[in-house]
């Protein structure tokens, strides 16, 4: 996915960038369900928080599944797919497709040999960044597709698809609003993206210098299991206060959500 020597690269930005899109979108297609149920989860907490609320209704990621499979119907599965899939055009083409360059900047034209690992992070930290600022409607139009429950009777919907939610976020709260949760977002991908594609590039990098491992399937695989291993224990915080900030509108600010989410659930 990403090389470690600092050379020329046979595929262009766009290549990389298109590639990079298709294979985000793939995933987003495979695991929009667990992301689902992984929304659901984090928004309960805050929900049910206080005296007099009525009890955890998902319990367990597989158990928010088998709720909302039960109750809504499998396609409830696959909410926010579309939002989804223009985030991953945008983010994950961008963070990907923009890696390399941006490596090579940060070490110089002049550098020889392996590229360190400070380099890496810092890399994919600004890719992350960038990459998210761009897509955060879409991650925002996403996460209020996914939190949208089953109804009450009578109780309308409040967006009619991806291209309704859009219009109506503008519409009624602003154009800015569309960058709700940007602050968070910004530190979960960036955070992430570092984690994630720093750690690939280190792991691979480690891997390819024991005796029996090449450049093949089996070091791509075991790299990016240690990538996302590591993305998903740094990133895990600050992703709940990013989808709690876009589900709902009762926080002040970044600090606030993380404040009242310690105070009440920890």
């Amino acid at each position: 996915m990403v090389a470690d020597q600092k050379s020329k690269s046979d595929i262009s930005f766009a290549g990389t960038f298109a590639a990079s899109a298709l294979a985000a979108c793939f995933a987003e297609i495979c695991t929009i369900p667990l992301d689902t149920a992984k929304v659901r989860l984090q928004l309960q907490k805050k929900a049910v928080a206080g005296d007099g609320l009525p009890p955890l209704k998902y319990r367990g990621m597989l158990g928010t599944v088998a709720t909302i499979g039960r109750e809504e119907g499998l396609s409830a599965l696959w909410k926010g797919i579309v939002p989804g899939l223009h985030r991953q055009v945008l983010y994950g083409g961008l963070r990907i497709g923009l890696y390399d360059p941006v490596k090579n900047f940060y070490v110089g034209s002049d550098h020889v040999g392996d590229v360190p690992l400070t380099k890496k992070i810092l890399a994919a930290f600004t890719t992350g960044a960038v990459a998210i600022i761009v897509a955060n409607p879409t991650d925002l139009v996403k996460v209020r597709l996914q939190a949208e429950g089953k109804l009450p009777a009578g109780v309308p919907k409040r967006y009619f698809g991806a291209l309704n939610a859009y219009s109506t976020i503008v519409r009624q709260e602003g154009v800015g609003a569309l960058w709700t949760g940007l602050g968070p977002n910004i530190a979960r991908n960036a955070i992430i993206n570092a984690a994630e594609l720093a750690s690939y590039d280190q792991v691979k990098q480690t891997l390819l210098k024991i005796p029996g491992f090449t450049d093949n399937v089996v070091t791509h695989l075991f790299a990016g299991l240690g990538a996302g291993f590591f993305a998903v224990c740094i990133g895990s915080p600050v992703d709940v206060v990013k989808s709690r900030m876009m589900g709902e509108s009762a926080y002040k600010n970044t600090l606030d959500c993380f404040i009242k989410t310690l105070k009440n659930e920890v």
